[in-house]
């Protein structure tokens, strides 16, 4: 069983406030020497970077198609292990899903968590009708609990005292208003927020201005009591050891990219391959000039290589030591940006030069959740979130059938623009860290 207090911030649609009331919360509830564990409903990778600045703890994904639904309260209390409370980011809007459907929604986590929602409004356009929405997004289904409610680009006294009388015949309680004025910015680009790992000491600041704002203008007494309600949870916590079993002998290095070009990881894709058996070691490959000593596989997922093309292109002596470790079939597990990275250029920059291929950025996003079915039969869900193009030529091994043919699997090189959690699907890791031994 998992006592620790919960709460699910989430918004009737995307580019309410969302993040920055949860992120807020986090690193309000976090100055008050707290012990705060960071979530992030669905396969966002930019919001939980900055809910571990927040936190100095992991921001963790919590996603019912990627990983199933048995596995979100486990990676949970996985996550929350020796919190006083803890905070989920929502996705979208709280019952937006997987197509029409409430799958893998912010409501779907909300009720495998068994946990009380608090809802941001955008109140800037509106005044009693703010009590029209709040009671459609309450009523709509009983077993998602709306705790509370927190006004978000309130223009005056008068518009919050409007606001409030609105809401009360409903008895859900206002836990904060937030004034119009009161916006922290925080830039973004083609496919969202700029991750906190570019930004670095401007992230933290904006981090600590969002944590000031909250705590001036919400009340976090009570959103402790709210988040203090949910009902301990049955579910013990998830084991990267039980998910890969006995761990692989040798310790072979695995490196994993990192650095401001490829922020785009789970936390727990480290945890299982150090637990099948790896030594893990981080490379930058815009900084470093080598891979680790000994390195035996390379892990290369997502980020933002087109931004940094120019740099990645310049540091000619790892480009060429990725493409030797290729070249002597080592494994390397490539996601998205790892793929444009493989590639021989993006945007007619060089880069490594092991897949055959010219990628480039497009104005077309794709975007959604992905089944797909490994060569070996192996049926893997995942998420695609990209503006570049980057075909196969004929002939080429797919790394995946979507039914469409997708990426490549060239000697040990397994590269798609897909990101499967690790966590629903471990036997990437023990396949990998196998190989690498």
């Amino acid at each position: 069983m998992v006592s620790v207090p919960r709460l699910v911030v989430a918004a009737p649609a995307s580019g309410t406030g969302k993040t920055t009331v949860a992120t807020g919360l986090m690193a309000a509830l976090t100055a008050r020497g707290l012990a705060v564990s960071p979530h992030k409903a669905g396969p966002d990778y930019i919001d939980p970077g900055y809910h571990a600045l927040a936190t100095g703890r992991p921001g963790r994904n919590l996603d019912a198609f990627l990983v199933g639904e048995d596995l979100v309260a486990p990676l949970f209390a996985h996550g929350a292990r020796g919190a006083d409370v803890a905070v989920v980011e929502g996705v979208m809007g709280l019952f937006d899903g997987r197509g029409p459907t409430s799958e893998a929604s912010t409501a779907h986590i909300a009720r495998l968590l068994d946990a009380p929602v608090l809802l941001v409004v955008d109140a800037s356009s509106q005044s009693a009708s703010v009590a029209a929405l709040v009671h459609g997004f309450a009523t709509f289904d009983r077993s998602v609990r709306i705790a509370g409610v927190v006004l978000n680009r309130v223009g005056s006294a008068r518009h919050e005292e409007i606001l409030r009388e609105a809401l009360r015949p409903l008895g859900i309680p206002v836990a904060g208003v937030l004034p119009r004025d009161a916006a922290v910015q925080v830039p973004s680009r083609h496919l969202g927020l700029v991750p906190a790992a570019e930004r670095d000491a401007q992230a933290r600041r904006a981090v600590a201005a969002l944590g000031t704002l909250v705590e001036r203008h919400c009340d976090l007494d009570l959103v402790l009591r709210l988040a203090s309600a949910a009902p301990p949870l049955p579910a013990a916590p998830w084991s990267a050891a039980d998910a890969v079993g006995i761990p692989v002998s040798g310790r072979p290095v695995v490196a994993v990219a990192a650095g401001a070009a490829f922020t785009f990881s789970y936390a727990e894709t480290a945890e299982l391959l150090s637990a099948a058996g790896a030594e893990v070691a981080y490379v930058d490959p815009l900084r470093d000039e080598a891979l680790p000593p000994g390195t035996r596989a390379l892990v290369i997922g997502g980020g933002f290589p087109e931004v940094h093309a120019a740099d990645l292109a310049a540091n000619r002596p790892l480009r060429g030591q990725v493409a030797r470790l290729a070249a002597r079939g080592l494994p390397i597990a490539a996601e998205c940006a790892g793929l444009l990275y493989l590639a021989a250029s993006l945007d007619g920059a060089p880069m490594c030069g092991v897949l055959p291929v010219e990628a480039r950025m497009t104005e077309r996003l794709t975007l959604g959740y992905r089944e797909a079915v490994r060569p070996d039969g192996t049926v893997v869900r995942a998420h695609e979130f990209h503006r570049t193009t980057c075909s196969p030529p004929a002939g080429e091994s797919p790394a995946y059938v979507l039914p469409r043919r997708e990426g490549f699997v060239r000697g040990g090189v397994h590269a798609s623009y897909l990101h499967p959690h690790w966590a629903g699907a471990p036997r990437l890791a023990r396949d990998l860290v196998e190989a690498a031994a």
